[in-house]
């Protein structure tokens, strides 16, 4: 993907935008949209059971009052307003399917961001009903969430917006309790960090489900491994299972690889992801390994 400004500027500016001008997006920029999602049919990993990866396909659709009316029985989603169109998709069963779909959606809403639309994610119930039917999804796949987009209603309040977030920066999780240098006993500096500083810290930008920012990384030599930590009772509960919702923290790890990936491109930096799970002690029941990021 080619953007037109850096991408951790990009990544800085973007921000969960609620109240947008009811008129369309422009035709030039929903090409650009739709010309990105042709190119994502599959999330970023693969194994011998599924070579290609978990299969994905997203579709831009006008946003219509039916659609803001589902949107009203789903707590504070229903607080959007105005947005003109849904970037929806469906993700078949695969190697880390959910994350694979948290990582291309995320790669969406930044270039979506790039051409200066204002998004929302909205995930984790979607598998079933409005959404489900506009990319016509099978038994097989699941629409884990979608994304609100259009034109920012108040320009000036984003600013706001936008400034309010990077002044809350430092009330993030701090760098100690996110990345870890051979084991999660071992808190790493951002100097130990070298050239992927940059990267980790373009993670913890990351946004994530009610802001519980689940994604953590070890450094083990030349690998980068990701774990969730998840959240106890969050999204796995008894409504989660009866509503049939998306496991919304694996999203999030998407989203952490789709950060991590496009920044260390940008800075040069080779590598891949690979399934890979070391033997590093988890902390706790609630640690899961997910993925790890291999230099060249």
């Amino acid at each position: 993907m080619t953007y037109s400004r850096p991408v951790t500027e990009i990544i800085r500016q973007r921000f969960s935008c609620r109240t947008y001008l009811e008129r369309p997006i422009e035709e030039e920029k929903r090409e650009r949209l739709r010309e990105e999602m042709a190119s994502l049919r599959a999330g970023p990993l693969r194994d011998a059971l599924h070579p290609t990866g978990a299969p994905l396909r997203f579709v831009l659709v006008a946003a219509t009052e039916q659609d803001r009316n589902a949107l009203r029985g789903l707590g504070t989603y229903g607080f959007i307003r105005g947005a003109s169109g849904f970037i929806v998709g469906a993700v078949g069963r695969g190697v880390e399917d959910l994350e694979g779909y948290g990582y291309a959606l995320e790669r969406l809403i930044l270039l979506a961001t790039d051409l200066g639309l204002g998004t929302c994610w909205l995930g984790g119930f979607f598998s079933r009903g409005r959404f489900a039917d506009k990319v016509s999804a099978t038994e097989e796949e699941q629409v884990p969430a979608v994304a609100a987009v259009g034109i920012i209603a108040d320009l000036a309040q984003a600013r706001n917006t936008l400034l309010r977030r990077q002044i809350r920066a430092d009330s993030r999780l701090p760098w100690e309790k996110l990345f870890f240098k051979g084991g999660f006993g071992v808190p790493l500096g951002r100097e130990e960090a070298g050239a992927y500083a940059t990267p980790l810290e373009m993670v913890r930008w990351g946004p994530s489900a009610s802001n519980k920012q689940p994604w953590r990384l070890v450094q083990d030599e030349e690998y980068w491994h990701l774990y969730l930590q998840r959240t106890a009772g969050y999204g796995r509960g008894l409504a989660s299972a009866l509503l049939k919702t998306a496991d919304i923290q694996r999203l999030d790890m998407g989203i952490a690889m789709c950060h991590f990936e496009l920044t260390a491109r940008e800075l040069g930096l080779r590598g891949g992801w690979v399934v890979h799970e070391p033997a590093i002690a988890k902390p706790d029941e609630l640690t899961e390994y997910t993925v790890s990021w291999v230099g060249a």
